[in-house]
């Protein structure tokens, strides 16, 4: 890339891995939690646990009660290697109990959580029965965990969307689909996808067989997990097909860059001049906005001095005092002019061709957003197995996404869209994390397409230090259920969107899973040393393809596609970041202050907005 490179993070007196600002913990959404905490919750978690195996193993009533070793009123088939209810059961309970809030407020939410998790168990034991009287036939064990472990996330992911204190909702606006043959490639690849699964089921059992020996597979059957990689597979082919096809002659239309910026002094100048050598390229004319977001160091003199210098594009600094990000980004679009604007983090430099590529894709009056691919600068701690991270959301994730117009988010370290849509949809939210997901999944409800063009690179901060790492990793993850409950008409409403009907329950399920990770390799540790451990395998297999087997293969295919050989030396690192992105999940999911009582989120109350609202509070 032909950029500046990052400054060194000791380049200033303020390192930049120690940022905090208003944005870091919303207020009223969110509080900072002592590091402790999250320990404490895994130690008891780990008590829990113990408690209900040695019940289970011990216990003459509850052997009396409960079947295959796990709490199963219904007959049963077969057995498995890991009691998930009783793990599920056990995490809701050591997370309720450890929540943020007042001691009762915790109590009503553990109860809330326990009692609904038991009800929907007993539900699927008493279908089990029915099956067993009506039909003889006993359903399998696996059946039963594999279910109540799904249910158990959900129940846990929207149960802190309606007892934790939330975004209001918001009306969202509705546009016509544009492009109907988004739909036709959907089902069609999902067809696809389902034909070549069952093929390779019914051809290569041995293959299969030796990948759950191996801890590639585990527990988790064919289905899952050739289905859902072929299904993102074929649509990144599609979009990398879609890209090819790009009208490649010049579109350069006037466009401005808006650059927040808090306490940037360290960097802003090479952000800029990243931007001017981008603007050389591009042969349009330029506008840069800095926006001075409260900052207490030189970020203005700074960021003035490398606009001066600037040969093809021109700028300035407009001091905005609000603290907030999302201040700065609505006081920058009332001053755009321009038809196309883009917004860049302060600490992100792009490519030299960024923006040719970027107004390529906005040549289509069918597009509304376009994001790219970021890569980290290298040399951080975190660097390498940041990278892979990068390749196999956005470069794979993300650009699959694209061909089908089912992109959730575009990250704002780069975002162009058409100036008037942001407008429209009344602006950046304040007061919560995930503004720039909001802004792109508006966007895209309105009938344009969000596309992510791997073609367009740039460099992006990566935190060096725990502490910043951590800070980052919280504001990302909490993100999820805020922008969850702003645009929860996309999930309770009776109109069909693959957003709203698929991928935000999806976000919400996985980071779910995500929080529970670092506790169920806890539990498996337990199951292997704990009360009848010699009379139950340990559960290794299913563990480690969940932690790391699956988790390798799509990091080193993601690599492979990217073309990125370098990536192969770093999966190691990758997936060791993957369980503290796991951890940072169940902290981040901590800092969510809960409320005194449960509000479903299609309720009538919850479906109010507070008066005095505008839509860009939160």
């Amino acid at each position: 890339m032909s950029v500046p490179d990052q400054p060194n993070s000791n380049s200033s007196g303020r390192s930049q891995n120690e940022f905090v600002s208003i944005d870091s913990a919303p207020v009223g959404f969110s509080t900072n939690v002592p590091m402790w905490r999250a320990p404490v919750l895994l130690v008891l978690f780990v008590l829990v646990s113990f408690t209900g195996l040695y019940a289970l193993e011990h216990v003459a009533l509850f052997q009396s009660v409960f079947q295959g070793g796990d709490i199963v009123t219904a007959p049963i088939a077969g057995g498995h290697s890991m009691p998930l209810r009783l793990f599920v059961l056990s995490y809701m309970i050591a997370f309720g109990l450890m929540s943020n809030g007042p001691l009762l407020w915790r109590l009503g939410f553990t109860a809330d959580l326990t009692i609904t998790f038991l009800a929907f168990c007993a539900l699927i034991d008493v279908t089990a029965l029915l099956f067993d009287l009506i039909l003889g036939v006993s359903i399998h064990l696996y059946v039963i965990e594999i279910l109540s472990g799904f249910l158990g996330y959900a129940i846990y992911s929207f149960k802190l969307l309606e007892r934790g204190n939330m975004p209001s909702r918001i009306k969202i606006e509705r546009g016509t689909t544009r492009n109907k043959r988004m739909m036709f490639r959907l089902v069609l690849v999902l067809l696809v996808a389902a034909v070549l699964t069952i093929t390779a089921d019914n051809t290569l059992p041995n293959a299969i067989t030796a990948a759950r020996k191996y801890a590639l597979l585990g527990g988790i059957g064919p289905g899952v997990f050739l289905f859902l990689p072929l299904v993102f597979l074929l649509l990144y082919v599609l979009a990398r097909i879609d890209t090819s096809r790009v009208d490649k002659t010049p579109f350069t239309p006037a466009l401005t860059i808006i650059i927040p910026a808090h306490n940037e002094e360290y960097i802003i100048s090479h952000t800029i001049a990243a931007i001017d050598i981008a603007a050389t390229e591009y042969d349009g004319p330029v506008s840069i906005l800095v926006m001075d977001n409260n900052s207490s160091d030189r970020t203005s003199e700074v960021a003035t001095e490398a606009l001066n210098a600037c040969q093809s594009a021109l700028g300035r600094v407009i001091l905005e005092r609000t603290p907030g990000k999302a201040h700065a980004l609505n006081a920058a679009l009332q001053a755009t002019q321009t038809e196309y604007v883009i917004r860049i983090d302060a600490d992100t430099q792009i490519d030299q061709n960024a923006l040719v590529f970027a107004m390529l894709r906005m040549r289509n009056p069918d597009v509304g957003v376009v994001g790219g691919l970021p890569v980290p600068p290298g040399g951080g701690p975190f660097d390498r197995p940041r990278l892979l991270e990068l390749l196999v959301k956005h470069g794979f994730y993300s650009v699959g996404l694209s061909a089908v117009n089912s992109v959730v988010g575009v990250p704002g370290m780069f975002a162009a869209y058409r100036a008037e849509l942001p407008r429209k949809l009344g602006g950046f939210v304040q007061g919560m994390n995930g503004e720039d997901t909001d802004m792109s999944l508006r966007i895209g409800e309105l009938g344009y397409q969000l596309i992510v063009d791997p073609r367009i690179q740039f460099k992006s901060e990566v935190p060096a230090s725990y502490k910043h790492m951590r800070e980052q990793r919280l504001r990302w993850f909490r993100s999820v259920f805020h922008v969850s409950a702003r645009c929860r008409d996309l999930i309770y409403s009776g109109r069909m969107s693959v957003r709203g009907k698929v991928l935000l329950p999806f976000m919400l399920l996985n980071s779910a899973m995500r929080a529970m990770m670092v506790p169920m390799i806890l539990f498996g540790i337990l199951i292997g040393v704990g009360p009848g451990a010699e009379a139950r395998a340990i559960p290794w297999q299913a563990i480690l393809a969940v932690a790391i087997g699956a988790p390798a293969l799509m990091s080193i295919l993601c690599a492979l596609l990217n073309r990125s050989l370098k990536g192969l030396l770093y999966v190691p690192e990758y997936l060791l970041f993957r369980l503290l992105r796991a951890y940072f999940t169940l902290e981040s999911n901590l800092t969510i202050t809960v409320k005194d009582h449960g509000q479903h989120m299609y309720s009538k109350g919850a479906l109010v907005r507070p008066e005095g609202k505008t839509i860009r509070e939160a």
